[in-house]
């Protein structure tokens, strides 16, 4: 889009336009509201909630905590919660193989939040890496991720949290093929309704770190590869970004995801430039804990920094945000 000409300064101000408060939200050009974020929630499988000491202010939930959570999201305008599921370390093995209990704490909540509050939805992440005791999204076979044995895995685990009441599937384990597996498994039990949000660009970054806590993730490297590397993104790539989208929508993938969030806006921008498919980002755990601890600190405005952050998202054209900021957003937004 070609730039139309300006006029020259004094009759050019562009200050006029931000000199009050009600002309600045009246000619803004990206808007965040509540509607814009899905809550990110980690549910363990005991009573209470348990403070998660490298992310200040998130805590496991209890199932039934994650049904109050559901309902009050309902009241805030939040449309839907990511659910994440923290598992007892005594109960992992090296097949994940808790990931497709239909009576484990991940469908035990989504029983439990769409009994609370049904207009809310639900989404489920597609990994084994909460549930396998070396922290990897996969099966090992001779010490490497193995792609096609770790899909169907997963699409066991897809198929009993749809069954459940997941309204939408996110696989994150970046395995090639993998959403048209799920897709077709999804249409050969007669759950084509359920949607997939494919963790579309997912690069291996940094800023997972206290998400890892939060779950109680294997440590990497006591089996198979050392780090994500061989599956998860490479942080210098864009192009790759673009063929990884294109390669899940073709597969039948509904929306598609950037994570991390604020380091890859630049992803974020492109993938909705070039695709125009609903784009989310994960503004994931390591932005969530430096926002806070910096702001705990006082070095920032914490409730400023929370939505300047989030409003960064919009800005770069994504339909939402998945946060664990979601319900303090939402109550500042004026929910």
């Amino acid at each position: 889009m070609s730039m139309p000409p300006l006029a020259a300064y004094p009759a050019l101000r562009l200050r006029r336009l931000r000199q009050a408060d009600w002309v600045r939200r009246l000619v803004r050009e990206s808007v965040l509201t509540p509607a814009d974020l899905i809550w990110s929630m980690v549910v363990h499988e005991g009573e209470g909630e348990v403070p998660v000491a490298s992310m200040p202010g998130v805590s496991r939930l209890s199932v039934d905590q994650c049904a109050q959570a559901a309902v009050e999201a309902r009241k805030l305008g939040i449309p839907a919660i990511a659910i994440f599921p923290h598992i007892d370390g005594a109960k992992k093995d090296a097949a994940g193989s808790l990931a497709a209990d239909p009576n484990g704490v991940v469908c035990r909540a989504v029983k439990a939040m769409k009994d609370a509050a049904p207009e809310v939805g639900i989404m489920c992440d597609v990994a084994l890496d909460p549930f396998t005791d070396h922290g990897h999204d996969g099966i090992i076979e001779n010490d490497k991720i193995a792609n096609d044995a770790t899909i169907e895995r997963l699409v066991e685990q897809a198929l009993v949290q749809a069954k459940a009441g997941c309204d939408i599937l996110a696989p994150s384990d970046m395995m090639d093929g993998r959403c048209g597996k799920l897709r077709a498994a999804l249409e050969a039990e007669g759950l084509q309704d359920v949607m997939i949000m494919s963790y579309a660009a997912k690069f291996a970054s940094a800023f997972y770190g206290p998400y890892r806590d939060a779950i109680g993730s294997g440590k990497l490297g006591t089996a198979g590869p050392a780090d994500k590397k061989t599956y998860q993104m490479d942080s210098a790539n864009t192009e790759e970004a673009l063929r990884e989208v294109a390669l899940d929508i073709a597969e039948g993938a509904d929306m598609v995801m950037v994570k991390p969030g604020m380091p890859y806006l630049d992803i974020v921008s492109r993938v909705v430039r070039e695709f125009n498919m609903p784009t989310f980002a994960f503004q994931v755990s390591g932005e969530y804990a430096m926002i806070m601890a910096a702001a705990q600190n006082g070095w920032i405005d914490e409730e400023r920094a929370i939505l300047e952050s989030l409003g960064a998202f919009k800005r770069a054209g994504a339909a939402g945000i998945i946060t664990y900021f979601a319900p303090r957003a939402a109550r500042m937004l004026g929910a």
